[in-house]
């Protein structure tokens, strides 16, 4: 069969319609992120304060996919990195610092709101730095605690903390305020975090490493809110503690 003049014009339209969509689903995306960290704050102003972190959690998951896909699709762009951390700041420091204070954190102080906005600046400070560095640092580490995971760190906090009485909910409010004011700091700091970017789940594994693993995965679905803040906590602690043990 010999081809029409015409098909190679028909195929072209057609593939240059393939590669916008190509360039397109990143950003899908990265709206979607945005959509969740509005909506958690919609929730926030309702009082729901459990729906409001989950849907930050699950935006930190659509965080994690528009960059790989971007990376495999071959469409990664300056907008793309751009409007990427415009949604973060959204989502990992206006949401977090708005639900911390709508949660509990306005009734310790008038003045209070200031930490929330604390927080928000040290994650557009954490962005705008990490845009600049891309290609000046090691990929296998952050510099500066991550904003997604920093924001899971507040995020764990405020689903584990139940409502508590009033003598109990003023030492949560001040852990709290605590907290925005250490993980915002860890954020514009220098401690070096594990990307975990060269961790391969495609090599092989030893039948040895499927038992830790059973074990982490009974307890998180047991446990979760418990299992979310340890492993929260964990990470958001593990860089300045290995330095402090490093120096000594």
């Amino acid at each position: 069969m010999i081809d029409g003049p015409g098909d190679g014009a028909v195929a072209r339209p057609r593939a240059r319609g393939i590669r916008r969509g190509a360039y397109l689903l990143p950003s899908l995306f990265t709206m979607g992120n945005m959509v969740f960290g509005f909506y958690a704050i919609i929730c926030g102003l309702g009082g729901n304060f459990r729906r409001g972190p989950l849907f930050i959690l699950l935006a930190a998951v659509l965080d994690s996919v528009d960059g790989r896909i971007a990376r495999m699709t071959g469409t990664e762009s300056e907008f793309g990195k751009e409007y990427d951390s415009l949604a973060d700041v959204i989502t990992f420091g206006a949401a977090p610092g708005m639900l911390a204070y709508l949660w509990g954190l306005r009734e310790l102080s008038e003045d209070a709101w200031l930490i929330s906005v604390f927080y928000m600046v040290c994650t557009a400070t954490r962005l705008a730095r990490f845009n600049v560095q891309t290609r000046v640092v090691d990929s296998r580490y952050f510099v500066g605690l991550p904003s997604p995971a920093a924001a899971a760190t507040i995020c764990s906090i405020l689903i584990f903390a139940p409502e508590y009485r009033d003598d109990v909910r003023v030492v949560m409010q001040e852990i709290i305020g605590a907290a925005l004011l250490l993980v915002g700091t860890l954020m514009v700091s220098t401690f070096r975090y594990n990307s975990f970017k060269k961790f391969d789940l495609r090599k092989r594994w030893s039948y040895r490493a499927f038992v830790p693993f059973a074990a982490i995965l009974l307890v998180v679905v047991f446990i979760p809110r418990a299992t979310l803040l340890a492993i929260a906590v964990v990470y958001t602690l593990s860089a300045p503690v290995g330095a402090l043990t490093y120096s000594s």
